[in-house]
């Protein structure tokens, strides 16, 4: 009884849009609104005032703000960059700065780079299919081989970027910080990424002309680099994105592609861009507390535990936990969300270190969301290049390499696990 709850949007989400036969029919702020009225029917005991505050409860911890916070300043930057053209600016150097020859893996490497600099899937994707769509006419390649691939690319930097939303849900469900996370993602994505470019290289070459994009504007790309290599430093993530938007505003207005008005009005823009995911965290994290009280998560970690041997099955349970959430919902930010508070529970019981942990969490949900042909990013990309998402699927190499990768990184293992988790546990109170 007390999982109901979350069964209730499970069923809710997934049923009415199988019926409505689509996935994004049935908004998913009412499908958790449900779940969170339907959640106060399983307190017994006590007032609807006192139902509603255990929402509240959950949904006003510090560490669900702080994920807000950090959602603000992600779109901030993000709208800003977009405005000030970094966006344009990353397309064209990738898209320039490699032979021509090399059509497929420089396509790859495009849709990485801009994926890891912009830190959104679906932007990439909508920025490189009709590219991609283009160039597979120019040489009658594939056109959902060419797009399987700017798909693959964009899940590469959606599951390593600083800004990606996935990356702040995983680390802050998990509570470890982002340059730790990025070093242990980068030993799963690096691999699968290099796998992949030499599976492309393999293929049969093809080649085409670039189009006279334009000269590239490199300083707009500055905002993006800064991120990288300030997040890498260890910088607090929060003053980074807000750094990177003065930084990115600065430069448009230097350059005149932005005006001080114009500039007010794309921050706001990207902070509105992130009310839908502010008000599903709010409303999950007001969930999983009623949950938590009735019992919910101690009964999960029971029946967990009866399965579970050790690292191993525990880390292949979060995998398998976040897949099937990402299945039901199409939604890998979600998912991470979801399950989030339960992987942490089995990650403190089992000594698996808080970044290995949002790893796996992140990785998987990729891999999920970048094979099913309901998701989004792939819904984006078919109707972009008028083709069938089935057709892609059987071309989507990277989520599988991925996943694949990722299984060898759980099987390995792990000779300093313990000192990993005694380290972050440490950082953990001083941070």
């Amino acid at each position: 009884m007390a999982l109901s709850p979350l069964i209730v949007f499970l069923m809710l989400y997934l049923l009415l849009s199988i019926v409505a036969d689509d996935f994004y029919a049935v908004p998913i702020t009412v499908a958790f609104l449900a779940a969170c009225l339907y959640s106060l029917l399983i307190v017994r005991g006590q007032t609807i005032g006192e139902r509603f505050g255990h929402l509240s409860e959950g949904a006003a911890s510090p560490s669900v703000m702080q994920m807000l916070w950090i959602f603000i300043l992600a779109g901030a930057f993000a709208s800003t960059a977009k405005q000030m053209g970094a966006i344009d600016a990353t397309i064209r150097l990738a898209l320039t700065a490699v032979p021509p020859d090399f059509l497929l893996s420089s396509l790859f490497v495009a849709a990485c780079f801009i994926s890891l600099s912009t830190g959104t899937s679906v932007g990439t994707i909508a920025a490189l299919v009709p590219i991609a769509d283009r160039m597979a006419e120019q040489t009658e390649t594939s056109t959902a081989m060419m797009v399987a691939i700017v798909v693959g690319g964009a899940y590469f930097g959606d599951n390593l970027s600083f800004i990606s939303d996935t990356t702040i849900v995983a680390t802050q469900t998990q509570g470890c910080r982002m340059k730790d996370k990025f070093r242990a993602n980068i030993s799963i994505a690096l691999p699968a990424a290099l796998i992949c470019l030499a599976l492309y290289a393999c293929l049969t070459p093809v080649s085409v002309e670039p189009d006279q994009m334009g000269p590239v504007s490199y300083p707009a790309i500055i905002p993006y680099i800064y991120i990288i290599v300030a997040a890498l430093c260890g910088m607090n993530v929060m003053l980074v994105l807000a750094s990177a938007t003065l930084l990115a505003g600065t430069i448009g207005l230097c350059s005149g592609t932005l005006t001080p008005f114009g500039w007010l009005r794309a921050m706001n823009d990207g902070i509105m861009g992130m009310s839908e995911l502010i008000i599903v965290t709010l409303m999950a994290a007001g969930l999983m507390q009623v949950i938590r009280l009735a019992g919910g998560i101690d009964w999960l970690m029971q029946v967990f535990s009866r399965r579970i041997k050790g690292r191993r099955s525990a880390e292949l349970s979060m995998a398998t936990l976040v897949v099937l959430t990402d299945f039901c919902t199409a939604n890998n930010t979600i998912a991470i969300l979801s399950v989030g508070p339960l992987a942490r529970r089995i990650a403190g019981q089992y000594g698996i270190a808080p970044r290995r942990a949002a790893s796996i969490l992140d990785t998987f949900s990729c891999t999920a969301q970048g094979i099913i042909p309901y998701g989004a990013q792939m819904l984006i990309a078919s109707g972009l290049a008028a083709t069938n998402p089935l057709d892609i699927i059987p071309y989507l190499y990277y989520p599988y390499i991925l996943g694949a990768v990722a299984i060898v990184y759980i099987i390995l293992p792990q000779p300093h696990q313990k000192r990993e988790v005694n380290h972050e546990a440490r950082l953990n109170e001083v941070f």
